[in-house]
């Protein structure tokens, strides 16, 4: 184990997102970089898990010996929801087999995206303003919902279930993430994502005074100010900030991480950090870029002052 990995507090880990290596959605992003050589750099760095990515086997008599030979676990893997637009029954229906994946792997939190709702056509490709607005009286509904999906999630698969506020989402603004968690129930958890947050126009730190009490997941994304600035200025698309590099690994950008060290040391969080950035790794080299990352965010660790309830492994 990479000791720098002590400057974390007992039962936190940190992770990496295979979005340094190849995109998601954007596959023409790391469409040359091998499952095996995302999985080598990542336990090479030091990192202990993973998230799910689209060059991931989502059979996990196949997944479970790819990480378990590297020292990884499985954290956790994103569901594109639609409980904005359908019920329950239909989400639980739709999420069966994801849920069984992360289960069976050991994760115990499921990120929850919410697709529904998006701009028509290919959502991440439009412009910023064409994002659609949840009508406020609908609010209270959809996160009717979403509790009762994240009671069924618990109860089924043992998974907690971490919405995670997204940009061009239903809840992409400090208020609408306000609104859906002051209508929702205790087993909807917050997946904090730092990056989100700010290209989203505030502090993460206002989620955590908000919900720290919810969060149960946490990506650790920075934002390069320049480029968010022209995106917002040009009013260009998500995926187009992606490719100019609007987001990167912490340490990069302008976010600071310490009031994050903070919450975690002070808070009690028992979970993982898992350092995120969608990039082009033909212009962001994964390596150096992860690398980077571990460090910055374990020295930030270490510059954080101990709690003094806080225990170490």
């Amino acid at each position: 184990m990479n000791e720098k990995l002590s400057n974390l507090p007992s039962g936190v880990r940190l992770a990496v997102s295979p979005l340094s290596w190849a995109n998601d959605v954007l596959e023409d992003l790391g469409a040359d970089i091998s499952l095996e050589t995302c999985l080598d750099d990542a336990a090479s760095v030091g990192y202990q898990g993973v998230e799910l990515g689209r060059k991931l086997p989502r059979d996990s008599k196949i997944l479970a010996p790819l990480l378990s030979d590297r020292g990884l676990a499985l954290v956790s893997g994103w569901h594109s929801g639609n409980l904005a637009e359908q019920d329950v029954d239909a989400e639980m229906a739709a999420v069966a087999s994801h849920a069984e994946l992360l289960r069976d792997m050991g994760s115990a939190v499921m990120v929850y995206g919410e697709v529904a709702m998006m701009t028509p056509g290919a959502p991440l490709d439009a412009q910023m303003s064409a994002r659609r607005l949840m009508p406020k009286q609908d609010v209270a509904a959809y996160a009717a919902r979403l509790t009762d999906f994240g009671m069924r999630l618990a109860g089924e698969y043992g998974l907690a279930l971490a919405y995670h506020h997204h940009l061009m989402m239903v809840a992409e603004t400090f208020d609408e993430i306000s609104s859906l968690f002051d209508n929702s129930g205790a087993s909807v958890r917050l997946l904090l994502d730092t990056g989100h947050a700010t290209a989203a126009g505030f502090d993460y730190a206002r989620l955590i005074e908000r919900f720290g009490d919810r969060i149960a997941h946490i990506h650790l994304k920075d934002v390069r100010g320049p480029v968010m600035a022209e995106v917002r200025s040009g009013d260009l698309s998500f995926n187009a900030g992606v490719r100019k590099g609007m987001f990167t690994v912490p340490g990069d950008g302008i976010i600071d991480f310490a009031p994050l060290a903070t919450f975690v040391r002070q808070s009690g969080y028992r979970g993982w950090l898992v350092v995120e950035a969608e990039q082009d790794p033909a212009l962001t080299p994964p390596i150096p870029a992860v690398t980077a990352a571990f460090n910055h965010v374990l020295d930030t660790f270490a510059n954080t002052p101990v709690h003094q309830d806080e225990n170490h492994e």
